[in-house]
């Protein structure tokens, strides 16, 4: 609990000067006002982030937390658990489509087994943190302990501290675990406030009577918890994941280091809303990367205040969506430092409008 806490205490508020000078030579550049869109604003926010007016690439790594919920008891997922082993296997093994898009883009990726419900071999680039064998039926109880879930926030701040040392400069996240939208959709319903119907989804590939169980499932869960709205480790302990704690530990981790994080899917996305819950200074050190077909992810983002740079109609989870996004931050700091100035360039200004 020490650490959860002593990395609160160290989320600031953006370098407002850094975004001064930075948003100074955007507005001077030699382009239209505002043609830039998103590739200009994330440029700005890298440089409140940073607190450096002229960013320099960073060295980009994709995080990925692994666990599994014994929710799937209740027939919420189209796959069964034991596919949460066999994708890390593939994580590890290089042949996944994280795997393809991280060398895409350049990206380092690391995986963590924070609640994998089996013991894994020694795997190439597996960090093993596990803190429970997956989470408890939410249908019967609370999914963690208090106590679990603050060990699976601190793994996910101990694993950001461990690769921002080996250079990190951007932080993506990703997430690997059978039935894991049914936590996410019912932590986003709860904290939302909006109907468990509008933020759930076909997840993995359910049909429609399947839809209709998982949420009756997440209804049933919350009514059964009582989760405490006023204290969000009580939340995240009774119908939250290992893997989406591990995820917001991430990002507070990242936070408090001045490091940007990009979001990825529904779960991710769950996970950095209840890392707002703990610290609301955070949502500043967000990047949106894009838009999934997941209903609750929408909905999320917009609670957040979070606008996703693209839209691929995507939901594959894994930081997919994240390393994609990596490439157009990258963009934007090159715009920054390599576009000329007006002046630089000796091209003329709008006419002024009066």
């Amino acid at each position: 609990m020490e650490l959860l806490k002593s990395t609160l205490s160290k989320i600031r508020p953006l370098n407002e000067e850094t975004q001064k000078v930075a948003q100074n030579r955007l507005d001077n550049l030699a382009v239209p006002p505002g043609s830039l869109g998103k590739i200009g604003k994330v440029a700005v926010q890298i440089a409140g982030i940073t607190g450096k007016a002229s960013p320099e690439l960073p060295k980009k790594t994709i995080i990925l937390m692994a666990g599994d919920h014994g929710v799937v008891e209740a027939g919420v997922s189209a796959f069964p658990q034991e596919v949460t082993v066999q994708m890390v296997q593939n994580f590890a093994q290089g042949g996944a489509t994280i795997n393809a898009f991280s060398r895409h883009v350049g990206a380092d990726l690391t995986l963590v087994d924070v609640g994998v419900a089996a013991d894994l071999p020694d795997l190439p680039g597996l960090l093993k943190r596990k803190v429970a064998y997956g989470t408890k039926n939410m249908l019967k109880g609370p999914a963690m302990t208090k106590e679990e879930a603050v060990s699976a926030l601190e793994v996910g701040i101990q694993v950001a501290q461990e690769q921002i040392d080996k250079g990190a400069g951007i932080i993506g996240l990703g997430d690997m675990g059978i039935g894991n939208t049914t936590p996410s959709s019912a932590l986003i319903s709860f904290f939302t406030q909006l109907p468990v119907e509008k933020v759930t989804g076909l997840g993995t590939g359910l049909n429609q009577t399947g839809l209709e169980n998982k949420v009756k499932v997440i209804k049933e869960a919350i009514a059964l918890n009582k989760p405490n709205r006023v204290d969000p480790l009580d939340v995240l302990a009774k119908i939250g994941g290992l893997e989406i704690a591990g995820l917001a530990g991430v990002t507070l981790g990242a936070a408090a280091h001045g490091v940007p994080i990009v979001t990825d899917g529904i779960i991710s996305t769950a996970a950095v809303l209840t890392a707002c819950q703990l610290s609301p200074e955070v949502k500043n050190y967000l990047i949106g990367s894009h838009l999934s077909v997941e209903p609750g992810h929408g909905h999320t983002l917009k609670f957040i205040e979070l606008e996703p740079m693209l839209v691929l109609d995507m939901r594959l989870g894994e930081g997919t969506g994240a390393a994609l996004t990596m490439f157009l931050v990258e963009a934007g700091i090159k715009a920054l430092k390599e576009i000329a100035t007006f002046d630089d360039a000796s091209v003329a200004k709008k006419l002024s409008d009066d």
